[in-house]
């Protein structure tokens, strides 16, 4: 599996920006997207994940700014009202099972966001 990102750039305080990210490889299925942020120094930290449901969990410091989707083999995030400190390398995850019943879980290589003025 796969996962590239995109979407990522420099905004400003309250700007907006849509990341997104495409899963392609042998067959399998998702259990589950989302996105993870990590700043030099500190641990990758969840941002927001999707089931294949479509149950979504966000982490509290985005919660009513950012937002979640998914189609298909395809994850998304709407980042509204952004703020310096969401300022990150956010990276795409999947959660999933081969169809060898293999469990995976792949990392895309991330894109940058950065938000300043």
């Amino acid at each position: 599996v796969q996962l590239v990102e995109s979407g990522g750039g420099l905004v400003q305080p309250g700007g907006s920006l849509r990341l997104s990210c495409a899963a392609s490889g042998s067959r399998f299925s998702i259990n589950a997207m989302g996105w993870y942020r990590q700043v030099p120094g500190k641990q990758r930290e969840l941002v927001a994940t999707i089931t294949a449901g479509g149950t979504t969990n966000y982490a509290d410091s985005v919660k009513d700014r950012f937002t979640i989707s998914r189609g298909g083999r395809a994850v998304y995030l709407q980042m509204n009202s952004l703020k310096p400190e969401d300022t990150a390398v956010y990276y795409c995850n999947l959660d999933g099972k081969a169809d060898s019943g293999a469990q995976l879980n792949a990392w895309g290589r991330g894109t940058q966001v950065t938000v300043s003025s």
